[in-house]
């Protein structure tokens, strides 16, 4: 259990990477989500801020309780609850982004904020949650479901079909689309294509989801595009690791994505189910500057029957997250198989070998981890149960460095 004093220190966001493993004993000092899930989280400057379907928040103590509506932020090294920081948001927040001056983009299937309407995307105000004005994505037709911001960009994802259908990418200052990126994805294994997750790093944005083609060119549930000059391109990297069915109830199972912090691999992660074999259910890395139409992965490790929904990458670990059971578990049939490591709700896998770590804090599964926060501190959680590293931590909670 961590002092308050040893989190001083933790006052810059961003995914960077960590020189070890963290702690498996979380802080004291996050506060609780007392309802629902917690789908996203950001950090702005030294506020955290949590997304997702609830209604109320305590904080660490529980001697305090919050009213607030699928969004609330506090401030990371004491877990105070922001008090003047409770938007309405009508509908549950998927997605979460730092904006400049204190601000956050929030992205969700909503339909207003407040008293002002605001489809599916949102530029709020920590310091009132207000609405920023001058912000307007024109966004319609679907949700967002994921976001990531880079420099003047916000690159958006969902289901949506305006600006573009479900990926654009938008002036973080005004959200107007820009006119250089028309990458469309298509064919969807489902009535309509969606996004799943995304993420940018250096020159490459990766998306995954249940499309098989980026601009008319094969790229089964997973693509890379390049994103180093004024028009985006498909990138010359093509997989077939997910064009393989899983089982019928997940025509698309791909779920989180995360680079590494240099950018040159990243990870993503799976459902699907066991029956389905080949890549449901695993965590796999990828060598981002690698060219081909059939890339094959680096590593693939697997629960053995179990779904994961998000990804870490710090260089230290790849931290995975889901209702899994185990993991190194490539012979398991909704059981352990030979070599399995019992790693409940979350667990870490070496970067090089993709052998799970001995980092075991375990958790309560439910439906599972759906969002992570590497930062310069540690590694923010979240989900829909309440016990974290055997310890009271509800939907939300941090693992420090040591």
């Amino acid at each position: 259990m961590l002092a308050r004093a040893a989190l001083a220190a933790f006052l810059t966001a961003s995914p960077v990477a960590h020189p070890v493993v963290v702690s498996a004993d979380p802080v004291d000092t996050t506060p609780h989500v007392l309802d629902g899930i917690v789908n996203a989280i950001t950090l702005v400057g030294s506020t955290v801020v949590v997304g997702g379907s609830f209604t109320e928040v305590a904080d660490a103590g529980r001697t305090t309780t919050y009213p607030r509506s699928n969004l609330f932020a506090f401030d990371l090294a004491t877990g105070r609850v922001l008090p003047d920081f409770a938007p309405d948001v009508s509908g549950p927040v998927y997605g979460l982004a730092p904006g400049d001056d204190a601000t956050v983009y929030v992205g969700g299937a909503f339909t207003g904020v407040n008293l002002d309407p605001a489809r599916a995307l949102a530029k709020l105000s920590l310091a009132d949650g207000e609405v920023v004005g001058g912000f307007r994505p024109g966004v319609s037709g679907g949700m967002v479901t994921t976001l990531a911001r880079s420099g003047s960009h916000l690159y958006v994802g969902g289901d949506f079909e305006r600006p573009r259908p479900a990926l654009a990418r938008l002036s973080a200052a005004t959200g107007a689309a820009d006119p250089g990126f028309s990458i469309e994805p298509g064919a969807p294994l489902g009535p309509r294509v969606k996004v799943q997750a995304l993420a940018v790093s250096r020159d490459r944005l990766a998306i995954d989801g249940n499309f098989t083609t980026l601009d008319g060119q094969s790229r089964p549930q997973l693509g890379l595009i390049d994103v180093s000059g004024p028009s985006a391109r498909v990138a010359p990297w093509r997989t077939d690791a997910y064009a393989r069915r899983c089982m019928v109830d997940f025509p698309s199972y791909v779920r989180g994505l995360d680079f590494s912090p240099g950018g040159s691999y990243f990870v993503v992660v799976t459902t699907g189910g066991w029956r389905g074999g080949g890549m449901c259910d695993t965590a796999a890395r990828f060598e981002t500057y690698a060219k081909g139409t059939r890339i094959r992965p680096t590593w693939v490790n697997a629960t053995g029957g179990d779904s994961l929904y998000a990804v870490a990458v710090t260089g230290a670990a790849v931290y995975v997250g889901g209702h899994q059971r185990w993991l190194d578990n490539p012979k398991g049939r909704d059981t352990a198989g030979p070599g399995a490591v019992s790693r409940p709700g979350i667990g870490a896998v070496h970067p090089g070998t993709g052998k799970a770590l001995s980092w075991n804090p375990t958790r309560e599964r439910g439906i599972g981890v759906k969002a992570f926060l590497a930062h310069k501190g540690g590694l923010l959680v979240g989900s829909d149960t309440t016990s974290l590293g055997r310890e009271y931590h509800a939907r939300i909670g941090m693992f420090p460095l040591p």
